[in-house]
């Protein structure tokens, strides 16, 4: 005989993780107990086999549990009766945490298809093994009284599914059904329309071309047949959004298939129980209207991930409808029935279940059968990452920057990164971000801190944010370098200690008050040096110059008479440029850039691709998307001088082929390469000199898969180990993790 204590921490709450415990016991022939401890659950196990159990518990998890460590103590015989599952306490905190929402699984699916079964056509149908969990939990321990389905006492039936440890729903929090859980309504307008069925008025609305809202698990979903183009029009009008693309959900896989080009890893990844939206290439068959996803190559693609969208397919003959997030760009989802009633489409589908943690969609992208994260959230959120270096014993709360933000909390080796919270310029999501932060303390149990890290820039309201928490936590404040944070996120992926890192994006804060954006910085993990970068340009007019990158042409050209020729890109014409060039011979209004973000958007309307920026990295896709068509190679050449690459030269060789009769898609191409080969180039100069072997890609820029690969072809080439991202963002969404790690290394 032999009695343990098992202390185990991972994702081992709200996966079915106890009752595995107890079939295991039992299977075992143990005694002993099972119960939330905080983060962590404790174990007591006594019998003959009690080793064995040590050995088999982690070998045989649920699908969703997972375990990152084990305390296991030899502890005096107590002679418990039997196994059993017993209170909740919150004696122990340690670095435990809920897992993601995730897809329904294949047996709840079953169940809400089968007419026979009780739960048929539910929307609310869950298990252990599949629904929501981060969008619903309060606090911890997971237990039902700290969710939102605390509101929707079980009944009879459900209440025996839950205490029956053999059942897949023993001690499923978020089961329910419907005599006992959530209800959807239906609403035309501000009136509620009583009917047996909500899910299928909603699909008779969209056959209709009507614009339709559905409360979901996480958010709202904004709803139209991708097939209408007068609905899609109509819907960007509403919205303000006139060219972004919208994401869409297609009903399977083979419908799927018609229209998107799909490797082995895109299918596994889109299919997985995390359900990403996956960035596809169109195939030549494409059958949606232009407007659906205007000047691209690809469309964000995603499958039905909970019961009410399974339960609108079938009840529909669209195979796909666009289904993108619910808000006025910039500000977060809704996620208040008054809200989304009052929105800007016709009718809507809510429940009466609280969205306790918003948690948009993710968004990946395969360059190359290389997975890279655009938007890491609904799915992976809040699974922790692990910092793979020794740290200090220091709690951070580390802010982001001010766009595309997600914030981190980083306690011992682990950092809990944020849902996507999204543009902090706008009061609505600054008001969310503050209160995703409240949430994150409640349940990592992480409430005081040490350090609040952000950007450098000091007009960025997450920077203003930090100094107010500084204040409130008595905690100090630890500005890092922008796209020194892209660097570290980056190499912490890899564990590397130290490398050359090309920053590309659009703009970060640099540590010289001007914005950067194409860098070949070293790091060292808690320092860095920058060592080259591109040709500093003039934005005249500063930000405007982003939302009209004609401006930025006409700084980097600097050939007025040229520029006359792109007078149709200018609001005001002739005019507006004449005034452009005394702006840019005074310096006033002037801003300086090393953006490679605004040399790629100068590049479109070069070639008269795109003029205005209506959306986050509009010009330099909708590039992208011109060059993915290129049928012949033509060369720029690369100019490196004093440690920088001569951008100027390179736009003026794209104009000169253009005015030459070359093709717009193969310049395209070109002028890409250019900038990626420059770029290359002077990280290599920077390794030879550090005498370094790992050469990084960070940064916006590295989304485009043409750079991507041009860069990976030229380090690789020269012998030198090319790192890209594999868990993180290489856009601005792990900036967050990079500054915990550089506050946890101080």
């Amino acid at each position: 005989m032999k009695a343990l204590k098992i202390l185990t921490q991972g994702i081992v709450q709200g996966v079915g993780f106890r009752p595995y415990v107890y079939r295991l016991a039992t299977d075992l022939d143990l005694n002993g107990s099972v119960r939330n401890l905080g983060n962590v659950v404790e174990i007591i196990v006594e019998g003959e086999k009690a080793s064995d159990f040590v050995e088999r518990l982690p070998e045989e998890l649920p699908p969703i549990a997972k375990i990152d460590s084990m305390e296991v103590e030899e502890i005096d015989i107590r002679n418990y009766p039997d196994f059993e599952i017993i209170e909740s306490g919150d004696s122990y905190s340690g670095v435990s945490v809920i897992p993601p929402d995730i897809a329904i699984c294949d047996k709840c699916l079953a169940e809400i298809r089968n007419p026979n079964d009780r739960r048929y056509k539910y929307a609310f149908n869950a298990c252990t093994d599949c629904g929501p969990r981060f969008t619903v939990i309060e606090s911890v321990p997971y237990d039902r009284i700290r969710t939102s389905m605390d509101e929707f006492p079980l009944c009879d039936d459900c209440l025996v599914e839950y205490k029956q440890p053999l059942d897949r729903r023993y001690h499923g929090e978020a089961i329910c059904c419907s005599d006992c859980g959530p209800q959807m309504s239906f609403y035309d307008g501000l009136e509620r329309i009583e009917c047996d069925n909500p899910i299928k008025k909603g699909a008779e609305i969209l056959e209709k071309g009507e614009i339709l809202a559905i409360k979901g698990i996480g958010g709202t979903h904004l709803v139209v047949d991708a097939y209408n183009d007068e609905a899609i029009r109509e819907l960007r009008k509403r919205l303000n959004r006139p060219n972004q693309a919208f994401a869409v959900m297609c009903r399977d896989l083979e419908s799927l298939e018609k229209y998107a080009q799909l490797s082995k890893k895109e299918i596994e990844t889109i299919t997985s129980n995390k359900r990403p939206i996956v960035i596809l290439k169109k195939t030549e068959d494409y059958r949606f209207p232009e407007s659906l996803s205007p000047g691209l190559h690809n469309i964000g693609v995603m499958l039905p991930y909970s019961p009410m969208h399974y339960l609108l397919f079938d009840e529909s003959d669209i195979d796909t409808f666009v289904m993108t997030s619910a808000n006025i760009p910039g500000e977060p989802m809704m996620i208040d029935n008054e809200e989304i009633i009052n929105g800007v489409n016709d009718y809507s589908l809510v429940h009466n279940r609280k969205i306790l943690n918003r948690c948009d969609d993710s968004v990946i992208r395969f360059r190359n059968d290389e997975l890279s994260f655009i938007r890491r959230s609904r799915g992976y959120t809040p699974e922790p990452y692990t910092i793979n270096y020794e740290v200090n014993d220091l709690d951070v709360l580390a802010l982001g920057p001010e766009l595309d933000v997600t914030f981190s909390i980083a306690r011992g080796d682990k950092v809990y990164p944020s849902q996507h919270i999204g543009n902090t310029n706008k009061p609505k999501t600054l008001k969310f971000l503050r209160k995703a932060i409240e949430n994150m303390e409640r349940i990592t149990k992480i409430n005081e801190f040490d350090v609040i890290a952000c950007d450098m820039h000091p007009h960025f309201f997450t920077t203003r944010l930090a100094h107010e928490l500084a204040e409130k936590y008595d905690a100090e404040v630890l500005p890092v370098q922008h796209h020194h944070a892209h660097s570290i996120a980056l190499a912490n992926d890899h564990g590397i200690d130290e490398m050359v890192v090309i920053a590309a994006d659009g703009v970060g804060y640099g540590s010289d008050g001007t914005s950067w954006g194409g860098e070949i910085l070293y790091t060292d993990i808690k320092n860095f040096e920058r060592m080259s970068h591109l040709q500093p340009q003039m934005m005249p007019g500063g930000d405007m110059a982003t939302r009209y990158p004609a401006r930025m042409l006409a700084s980097i050209l600097d050939d007025e008479e040229l520029i006359k020729s792109y007078s149709d890109y200018f609001k005001y014409g002739e005019i507006e440029i004449k005034n452009i060039f005394k702006q840019i011979s005074s310096g006033i209004n002037v801003g300086i850039s090393t953006s490679t973000g605004r040399v790629l958007d100068s590049m479109a309307v070069a070639l008269e691709i795109c003029h205005e920026r209506t959306y986050e990295g509009e010009c330099s896709m909708k590039l992208e998307s011109a060059a993915y068509y290129s049928t012949e190679d033509l060369e720029i050449p690369v100019i490196v001088e004093n440690n920088q690459l001569n951008t100027t030269e390179i736009l003026r060789e794209v104009v000169r082929l253009y005015q030459s009769g070359a093709k717009k898609a193969d310049i395209a191409a070109a002028g890409q390469t250019a900038v990626a080969r420059g770029l290359s180039k002077l990280a290599i100069q920077g390794a030879d000199k550090k005498n370094v072997n790992a050469i990084g890609a960070t940064g916006g820029v590295f989304y485009n898969e043409a750079i991507t690969e041009t860069v990976k072809d030229c380090i690789e080439g020269n012998d030198y180990n090319f790192i890209q991202h594999l868990n993180t963002c290489a856009g601005d969404g792990s900036v967050s993790l990079g500054q915990s790690i550089v506050a946890k290394k101080m």
